[in-house]
């Protein structure tokens, strides 16, 4: 099977879209689209991101003592196509955010946002798979987006 075919599959499948980001030991914000996040336990609270090992970001965040999770809104599409692009400085730049509660960053708009400890990095092929223990958690009425088929959309309820 070749990655391609893969991919042709995966569109299939549409995922919710979030900003995975750590602040720096300076405090500058460092983050990248992920659309590989889901829930893994209620006792104690997990959820895991899967990152491209190549990503700049991934060290920033394997490394950190723990990560945000900002579920993005259907109108920050642009937000999305940002964190997915390199270079990975700047992407904060214009973009409004703010420190959650447990000093994490947090896009402001999002329709949900997680604030983790880090829990666990486990080997994922090219990817590394990161678990984090959620300890606090935001929701607004922004209704979320989806990717599918290449392309962002919004659920509509």
């Amino acid at each position: 099977m070749s990655a391609d075919d893969f991919r042709r599959v995966m569109r299939c499948f549409p995922t919710g879209v979030t900003v995975v980001a750590v602040t720096d030991p300076s405090g500058d914000p460092w983050g990248l689209t992920v659309s590989s996040f889901t829930s893994v336990s209620l006792d104690p609270p997990l959820i895991l991101v899967c990152i491209d090992r190549a990503s700049d970001t991934h060290d920033r965040i394997a490394e950190a003592s723990g990560f945000g999770v900002s579920v993005l809104s259907k109108g920050q599409s642009t937000v999305a196509s940002r964190f997915a692009v390199d270079p990975a400085e700047g992407r904060f730049e214009h973009v409004p955010w703010r420190l959650g509660v447990a000093g994490h960053p947090v896009i402001d708009g999002s329709a949900a946002w997680l604030q983790c400890d880090l829990y666990e990095v486990l080997p994922g092929g090219d990817h590394s798979i990161i678990l984090g223990e959620v300890r606090a958690t935001g929701v607004t009425r922004e209704p979320p987006m989806v990717y599918h088929e290449g392309a962002f959309c919004a659920v509509s309820s």
